[in-house]
């Protein structure tokens, strides 16, 4: 199982104005804690709750469906390309960046064992698009259109101009190439795939762009790249059992939702930031970035009060950021928790040879690089120590997929106590909606001539 350490949040560490007492908050809210826990879990069936996500480790017809969609195309395609952004993308990016071979897209597919290479288009900046465009045989790509509204901007652009490509080249036979994942009934994607007769997939109902991962969104590019996503769901359903047991004291989702809430609210820590010391897991910052933010930054609380609530998270990569953001950790303002991820054991090992003994750098010789970046990864949580940071540590025991989905499954639950701790609706986005709002206006759909309106008065005032 992954294990979590709080010590490095705790004032018998670092002192009383920077750290809790972790013991003391542990029994103050211990009862609180067991009631979030248990409404979490007696509610995760209920339609409208969002929390159907919950659910998906247990969930094997998702599974049987993409794997024997894989089986029928295996061979037929040398690139997958995965039309989305936000959490259409996010977790798969993250996930495939994690289990894959590193430098996956550069290997041959004698050493990709015969599996594709994948691709992620998560942003509509024309020069990267044209460019991946410019590279990849379409002919020989299968493109997965992911949003589950059906009609969000940026991923139904970037359709209209790859279907109007592979038309071009494939004629009629251009639908191969196209599959769906989307909202099982509604939306216009929804409609344009019957119309179309594109292979469908579907993002359940209560499951948020953010908690997707576990849905077909993540689980169909996982598989046909050859990832085992039975090992994956078989990680979140054994971290399960922990993770809804009320008592904080067994649960490492409640202990670091309550730590971070606490420094937050209590300590003006406002700033999470999560750190992996390992560049396979980089993208997961990335993927919790969102997780964290969308969640639970909201200017109202769940009884009406307008209050602003949530806290900033930042993506870091050990060693990388040692020498780009700690010095800013260490002495800048006094306003972050850092999140460590620590693997226990590397994949593969590194050995840095015996040469210039004689030389300042002499005392490397015979080490590894699995001894340096453990090394370092003590060092900067030593310093951080020394200069009064909180700190809390996830522990891998290794990089797979068991692993994997404990520790995004965790995550998801973390952030799921955490809203209920701030008394937010977890599980919506107002603004993001605005601002999509604004768009549509701009871009001349139908209906949002006001919002165009709107938005010329408030630029005409910048």
């Amino acid at each position: 199982m992954i294990e979590l350490d709080i010590r490095g949040a705790d004032s018998k560490v670092i002192g009383n104005e920077n750290g809790l007492n972790i013991a003391e908050e542990f029994e103050n809210y211990k009862e609180k804690i067991a009631q979030i826990i248990s409404d979490l879990y007696s509610k995760k069936d209920t339609a409208g709750a969002g929390l159907q996500w919950m659910n998906l480790g247990y969930s094997k017809e998702t599974s049987w469906y993409v794997k024997e969609y894989a089986s029928l195309i295996e061979n037929r395609f040398d690139n997958i390309l995965v039309l989305g952004i936000g959490g259409s993308a996010l977790g798969g990016l993250a996930v495939t960046h994690a289990l894959l071979k590193p430098y996956w897209n550069m290997l041959s597919k004698e050493e990709r064992n015969g599996y594709p290479r994948i691709f992620f288009l998560d942003n509509i900046d024309p020069d990267e698009m044209n460019g991946l465009l410019n590279v990849l045989d379409l002919k020989k790509t299968l493109v997965n259109v992911i949003t589950k509204s059906g009609d969000t901007t940026e991923t139904m652009a970037q359709y209209m101009v790859i279907k109007d490509r592979l038309e071009k080249e494939l004629d009629d036979d251009y639908r191969k190439n196209i599959i769906v994942t989307t909202d099982i009934k509604t939306g216009i994607l929804r409609q344009i795939s019957e119309q179309e007769g594109y292979k469908t997939f579907v993002v359940p109902d209560d499951v948020g762009g953010r908690f997707s991962v576990f849905t077909a969104v993540g689980l169909l590019p996982f598989t046909l790249t050859g990832i085992d996503i039975d090992e994956i769901t078989k990680g979140i359903r054994d971290i399960d059992d922990s993770l809804q047991n009320t008592n904080i004291y067994e649960n490492i989702s409640a202990q670091n939702a309550l730590v971070h809430y606490l420094m937050d609210t209590k300590l003006g820590k406002n700033i999470t930031v999560m750190m992996p010391y390992s560049q396979r897991l980089k993208y997961i910052g990335d993927w919790f970035v969102q997780l964290w933010a969308e969640s639970l930054g909201k200017n109202k609380k769940l009884d009406g009060t307008e209050l602003c609530t949530g806290s900033t998270p930042v993506k870091a990569v050990g060693a990388t950021d040692q020498h780009a953001q700690m010095q800013l950790f260490n002495e800048g303002p006094n306003n972050k928790l850092i999140n460590f991820i620590r693997v226990g054991e590397y994949e593969t090992k590194l050995d840095i040879p015996r040469i210039f003994e004689y030389t300042g750098i002499g005392y490397l010789g015979g080490k590894t690089m699995n001894d340096l970046i453990n090394a370092e990864a003590d060092s900067t949580l030593a310093s951080l120590i020394d200069y009064k940071r909180p700190t809390v540590t996830i522990k891998l025991p290794r990089i797979d997929g068991y692993h994997i989905g404990q520790l995004l499954y965790m995550l998801e639950i973390q952030t799921a106590i955490a809203g209920a701790l701030y008394n937010v609706n977890t599980f919506n986005q107002p603004s993001v909606e605005l601002a999509r709002n604004y768009t549509y206006g701009l871009m001349g759909r139908v209906g949002y001539e006001e919002s165009a309106k709107t938005l010329h008065k408030k630029m005409l005032m910048v």
